[in-house]
């Protein structure tokens, strides 16, 4: 997977900048839905395109940036399929790929470092999904979201 979107509010802005140079001088096209300076805006506007995006598969992962995460975890798993994760290290960075093949990676910029930011978006994405007992769970994730209507 070469290809990635990622999408900040302003309390990410800078953190999503420094990710997005990152990830073009690894090779991967990156899509960046806004917001595009630090001026004060709502997360909710910028990780809805990178869920719906995740939702509709037109992307296999995507990256949200916010000051804490909670937020912007809170909006992003409202929609089908999504799983996003919120980490703050690398132990549940690498969990939330293993066990939960989350596909949405949330961070918050007051909780992590450019550095850390940097070494847990290249564990995310380099990290595989372990399956078996993992995709039964998973399996019963997406039964509870077609019961809910979450279509």
């Amino acid at each position: 997977m070469k290809k990635i979107i990622i999408g900040s509010d302003h309390a990410g802005f800078r953190l999503k900048e420094l990710l997005k140079a990152f990830l073009v001088k690894r090779k991967f096209k990156v899509v960046d839905v806004g917001t595009y300076s630090g001026d004060s805006c709502d997360y909710p506007d910028f990780v809805y395109p990178v869920a719906r995006k995740v939702s509709r598969k037109r992307f296999e992962r995507g990256i949200i940036i916010c000051k804490s995460g909670i937020g912007s975890s809170i909006v992003a798993n409202r929609f089908p399929g999504v799983r996003a994760a919120l980490c703050h290290n690398l132990a549940s960075t690498r969990l939330s790929r293993q066990h939960n093949d989350s596909n949405i990676l949330v961070m918050g910029e007051g909780f992590v470092n450019p550095g850390l930011a940097k070494r847990m978006t290249l564990l995310w994405l380099n990290t595989r999904f372990e399956g078996g007992r993992h995709k039964r769970r998973l399996n019963k994730i997406k039964m509870i979201e077609r019961l809910i209507g979450k279509r």
